[in-house]
């Protein structure tokens, strides 16, 4: 787990480098939105199938990876 976590730092440092204000305007459309509600509503209720769940913790990686990009990028426009 230690070598995705370090890959996703070095593609949230890319990201942020390389357009930080957009990354920070960025939001899952609200059809995406939508499904990752409905999965984590499947899982709460313990009807999520193994295809469900694969897809939300993609879902899960990347708005870890989003997350890591914007605080990143934040920092990279407060020391311009």
């Amino acid at each position: 787990m230690t070598a995705t976590f370090s890959a996703q730092d070095q593609i949230a440092n890319f990201i942020a480098d390389a357009m930080p204000e957009r990354i920070l305007s960025f939001k899952f459309s609200a059809s995406v939105q939508q499904r990752i509600e409905i999965l984590v509503n499947r899982k709460k209720e313990g009807k999520i199938t193994n295809t469900e769940r694969e897809e939300l913790e993609r879902y899960l990686l990347y708005d870890n990876l989003i997350g890591l990009a914007k605080a990143r990028a934040s920092m990279r426009i407060a020391e311009r």
